[in-house]
């Protein structure tokens, strides 16, 4: 399971991230149903750096959503991919 937070504090939600989470959902419910755990978070404290994106542990700044494509591809995909190998090794 991999989980994204988008920032949607002021400054976030001014910069976009109402269609930074749009982005992310369409991408999520296309390739990834229920592998991918999509939250909203109040301030990052990254404020001045636009929409923050936290997946798993690694945080991304001016974040827009054109961006989302690649930091799914670059990012979610291969930890899924990951988790996948390794549930075929539990078995």
């Amino acid at each position: 399971m991999v989980t994204i937070q988008v920032c949607v504090g002021s400054s976030c939600f001014l910069r976009g991230a109402p269609d930074v989470i749009k982005a992310f959902e369409t991408i999520i419910e296309k390739h990834a149903p229920r592998q991918v755990e999509l939250k909203g978070t109040f301030c990052q404290e990254l404020c001045a750096k636009g929409v923050t994106v936290r997946i798993n542990e690694k945080v991304f700044t001016a974040v827009a959503p054109e961006d989302v494509p690649g930091l799914f591809r670059e990012q979610v995909i291969p930890i899924l991919c990951r988790d996948e190998s390794a549930d075929a090794g539990d078995r």
